[in-house]
């Protein structure tokens, strides 16, 4: 392996000069982000049956799912400011361990608790793999372009698992327990587990900061990104007429204040809000936040459309939805084109701009066909496949060596925050305007005028969101030169 020396004379491995000569590296770090896509979406399948073997309400099932992500964007962020302290490489394996001990764990569970404590566990491991994989993947490499390769790379399989997830979950089940879609997870684990231990060096000193953890500012971190995961679903299952909905989100606000107060007040903060005020730190979460917002909150509403509007059936559905699917999957090999042709920071900004573009024609046009819902789902998909990568990796870009494990925990707490959003937005719009039950079997000539008024006004109120957190990371890309 060639080497260089550090300051004191200590052998430092020299970066890969290609994808090729990471191979073993990025086997593993694509392990990480196909559990983290394939993991929720091939359990949703499996909710009929587990509701059926283990006797869950209706409410249990939701936090089999929800438990999960609320657990996973909550400790992100405390996680990830631990791996920046003791080792990204370190915290990820104890994590990847983690995960094959939960996802094994399923096998002996006979209660719907149980599982969800599986759940739970298996965020904590999420957690403290998902935003080591990209701090790994941009440290791993020393040229931009390279670390944009590598991270379309990684995204492109946690995206195929996404796509097959679903139909792959529902082949298993025809001839085999659902507990086996669970313990996938740890020939996953073991993969990622040998590929990172074998092709990623240990952390150096000089690669991590010493400081003391900020326990309170921890707490308070945690607390208020879990208030603002689980408000959303309070708003789709309460409707804005309820009070617990509004009651957390007043919640959520105080402790984020008092987070605030706590990062600015602290000798060693959890999080150093200087940092995220750097002009690529802050347009890269802009840019990622609108593209989150606009993926969940579109495929909210056109998977309602598509079947209670249009009359589809779920398998149509499904194959109306494959329009972003293939860009999601294809649009990989555009990504490294783009930015070596206008440079990271145009393509973040011309890629969310995309997403805009997209949930604008949702809302204008969207009621009119499918044809106008089709190229809705291509514009947002295409803005979202780039400005996954590209923003990510300004984020990197602008964070000093030791402080990129929390950079990449912002990135992905703020794509779970404005994916609640998105939903809530939608789901709360539709909820106030459509009188009734809104799955019923048939709906009144008033209901579907109601409903496709929700649409129209959902879609825009996420274009109008949209397109300020676009704007607001275009003003601040805009102070940075281009590299």
């Amino acid at each position: 392996m060639d080497v260089r020396r550090s300051g004191v004379d200590t052998p430092i491995p020299l970066p890969p000069r290609s994808l090729r000569e990471a191979r073993v590296a990025l086997a593993g770090l694509s392990a990480v982000f196909l559990f983290e896509m394939l993991d929720n979406s091939i359990l949703t399948v499996a909710l009929p049956s587990i509701g059926r073997e283990l006797s869950a309400s209706t409410t249990a099932l939701q936090w089999v799912t929800g438990v999960y992500a609320v657990v996973f964007g909550g400790l992100m962020l405390a996680l990830a400011a631990l791996a920046d302290r003791v080792g990204r490489r370190k915290v990820m394996l104890v994590g990847l361990a983690l995960l094959a001990a939960a996802s094994l764990a399923t096998a002996f569970v006979t209660t719907v608790e149980q599982l969800i404590a599986v759940r739970a566990a298996m965020g904590v491991a999420a957690a403290m793999t998902t935003p080591g994989s990209l701090a790994l993947a941009f440290r791993l490499f020393d040229d931009d372009g390279l670390r944009v390769r590598a991270t379309a790379l990684i995204s492109t399989v946690g995206l195929v698992g996404l796509a097959v997830g679903p139909v792959a979950g529902g082949f298993v089940l025809a001839f085999a327990p659902w507990q086996v879609l669970l313990l996938v997870n740890v020939p996953v684990a073991a993969l990622a587990f040998l590929g990172i231990r074998r092709g990623i060096p240990a952390d150096r000193a000089d690669e991590l900061h010493r400081d003391p953890v900020d326990a309170v500012g921890a707490v308070l971190g945690t607390a208020a990104i879990v208030l603002a995961l689980v408000t959303p679903t309070l708003f789709v299952d309460g409707g804005a007429g309820s009070p617990l909905p509004w009651l957390t989100v007043a919640a959520a606000v105080v402790v984020a204040v008092l987070f605030v107060v706590r990062q600015r007040t602290a000798r060693h903060p959890l999080l150093d809000l200087a940092l995220v005020a750097r002009p690529l730190v802050s347009s890269g979460l802009a840019f990622k936040a609108a593209a989150s917002l606009a993926t969940a909150g579109l495929g909210y509403l056109v998977t309602l459309q598509l079947q209670l509007d249009l009359g589809w059936t779920p398998g149509q559905a499904a194959l109306g939805m494959l329009p972003q699917v293939v860009v999601l999957i294809g649009g990989g090999a555009l990504i490294g084109p783009l930015v070596t042709r206008v440079g990271l920071d145009k393509a973040a900004w011309l890629s969310a701009g995309a997403v805009v573009c997209g949930l604008a024609v949702y809302g204008l046009l969207g009621r009119l066909g499918y044809p106008w819902i089709a190229l809705a789902l291509v514009l947002v998909a295409a803005g979202m496949r780039v400005v996954g990568v590209v923003a990510g990796t300004n984020v990197m870009r602008g964070l000093p060596t030791g402080r990129t494990t929390v950079g990449a925990a912002l990135v992905d707490t703020a794509g779970e925050v404005a994916t609640g959003l998105g939903v809530a937005v939608a789901g709360t719009i539709l909820a106030a305007l459509f009188t009734g039950e809104v799955a019923t079997a048939t709906w009144t000539a008033a209901q579907t005028a109601e409903f496709r008024q929700g649409v129209t006004l959902a879609g825009l109120a996420l274009t109008v969101v949209a397109a300020l957190l676009v704007g607001w990371g275009f003003l601040r890309a805009r102070r940075v030169p281009s590299p």
